[in-house]
């Protein structure tokens, strides 16, 4: 449960840019697109700070991490709601972004070091039922609110959500550091994990794409208000959930399977809410569809990278939270392309090739032996570290 706040609160202070976009930039006198820049700042700052994430492994245990990111982010957001200028709103995403990058990474990590390894897939899909939450409660929170003031909108949502979460990590008692130092040169050196990490980008990239695409798709395919467009965002975004409870079961046992079926059934479901769009309905069964396999990649990619190197977790959590980020940036870019050239459908078209781009990390033939072997080279030298 602390852990699914630690990541709600991130996942609050970045969603709530959503529904306030429009008069935050009225407000502030700046153009709707130059405040959609807003997302882009906190997103590279929370992808280049999780990188970064695991340098603090030796010095800093993971409860202390924790504090420290989302009291970062409970600042970013009083700076938000409290800015008088565009110029300071967009230091407060700096310190947003660098909050996020670092609950993200530490959560993640911490869901493996606080079980035991019978209950590691359990706790860590428990722990990634945060963000989807945060969307399904506080996105229409945001909405509501936000109507009233688009300041009230960052108190209500993030920096509320991260002052619970505070209050629960703070219960828990202090952690102490690893004895390794993960950085990314050494995390990149790990048997499978720029495989693991190309996948987790590529895949990332196509279902973060979609999350910044999907609202506009409803608005402009069906003339929904941007209440009614809430309201359907929440709807699909439920069946996250189920998705990642569901794929916990098999985990474990069939991780490369999954990665591999996941991507691909992700390719198709995506591709066909770009293309058949008949009614609201149909779109939102699509969509729900969609959330419900991304559900189940985001536990299965997880779960895998965290069996990649035991002693180098927080710098492999550091990479997924990294690849989540940057896969916003990439996603966004990519979209903005294909919707500009070919619409909707070759805008599902293009994350289609995304999420197949994700599934061939994971069929391309590996070697199982010597993989173990660099691992095993691999460990002595950074435990001296």
């Amino acid at each position: 449960m602390i852990l699914s706040l630690c990541l709600a609160s991130s996942q609050a202070a970045l969603l709530v840019l959503t529904p306030i976009l429009a008069a935050l930039a009225a407000d502030l006198g700046v153009s709707t697109a130059a405040a959609g820049q807003l997302r882009t700042i906190s997103g590279l700052c929370a992808g280049t700070t999780a990188l970064l994430t695991g340098l603090a492994a030796s010095r800093v245990g993971l409860r202390e991490l924790l504090l420290a990111g989302i009291g970062v982010l409970a600042l970013g957001s009083a700076i938000s709601a409290a800015t008088p200028s565009f110029e300071i709103l967009a230091v407060a995403q700096l310190l947003i972004g660098i909050g996020v990058g670092i609950t993200y990474s530490v959560a993640v990590a911490a869901a493996a070091e606080w079980s035991r390894p019978d209950e590691r897939s359990r706790v860590l899909a428990l722990a990634l039922l945060g963000p989807p939450l945060a969307w399904v409660v506080g996105m229409p929170i945001a909405g509501v609110v936000g109507d009233l003031s688009w300041r009230l909108a960052w108190v209500a949502v993030p920096f509320g959500s991260a002052l619970v979460a505070l209050f629960a990590v703070f219960r828990r008692p202090s952690t102490q550091p690893t004895s390794v130092r993960a950085s990314l040169r050494v995390v990149l050196a790990a048997p499978g994990a720029i495989r693991w990490s190309c996948g987790e980008l590529l895949a990332y990239s196509g279902w973060a794409g979609c999350l910044v695409f999907v609202g506009a798709l409803f608005v402009e395919s069906y003339g929904l208000s941007l209440a009614a467009t809430g309201l359907v965002l929440g709807a699909g975004a439920l069946a996250y959930i189920p998705g990642n409870l569901l794929a916990r079961r098999w985990v474990d046992r069939h991780s490369r399977a999954l990665l591999i079926g996941l991507a691909l059934a992700l390719a198709t479901t995506v591709a066909l809410l770009g293309a058949v769009r008949y009614d609201v309905w149909s779109s939102l069964a699509i969509f729900s569809a969609l959330s419900f396999l991304a559900g189940g990649r985001t536990l299965v990619g997880s779960a895998s990278g965290l069996h990649l190197a035991p002693h180098l977790r927080l710098g492999i959590t550091g990479v997924r939270t990294a690849a989540l980020q940057f896969g916003y940036f990439i996603g966004a870019a990519l979209g903005g392309l294909a919707l500009g050239a070919g619409g909707y459908k070759l805008l599902g078209l293009a994350f289609s090739a995304l999420f197949v781009g994700a599934a061939l990390p994971h069929i391309w033939p590996r070697s199982r032996a010597s993989e173990a072997e660099a691992y095993e080279s691999l460990k002595a030298p950074e435990r001296a570290t």
